[in-house]
């Protein structure tokens, strides 16, 4: 596969206070993946106990609801390892869990490889936390 074929590769934490995550969060990523939004690599969970041990777990532990996190095992392409595990439990609240993602957002695909046909090349790209934008949405609601 050439790199003009693939969309923005994207890693994303998603936090949660131990043992929160329901059936829903597997049910969106699924939705996600079927829909051809985005085509996951790698889905590891991390623990960070009270103490402040860090660990890789299973997913299956995030069992729950209609849609079980375990279903997202395989997804593992070799892209995180170990020190993404201990990177992803540094920036944890003790108590807390993650899910971490590695996904390609396949709906740029077409984009990224129209872009590279006319010479062009994506020199940046910026995550903006999703909060941050509703925040400032609603300021500018408020000071109409």
């Amino acid at each position: 596969m050439s790199t003009s074929s693939i969309g923005p590769i994207d890693v994303a934490l998603l936090e949660f206070p131990e043992h929160t995550p329901t059936g829903e969060v597997a049910a969106e990523l699924v939705a996600a993946t079927d829909a051809g939004a985005i085509a996951l690599y790698d889905v590891i969970a991390v623990r960070k106990r009270v103490d402040g041990t860090v660990e890789g777990f299973e997913l299956s532990e995030l069992d729950g609801g209609e849609f079980a996190m375990s279903v997202f095992a395989g997804a593992q392409s070799g892209l995180l390892g170990e020190d993404d595990v201990a990177e992803a439990g540094s920036v944890l609240v003790p108590g807390s869990i993650a899910v971490v993602l590695v996904y390609e957002n396949t709906w740029a695909a077409p984009l990224t490889t129209a872009v590279h046909r006319a010479g062009g090349e994506l020199t940046a790209s910026l995550r903006i936390p999703a909060q941050a934008v509703s925040d400032q949405l609603d300021a500018l609601e408020s000071a109409l």
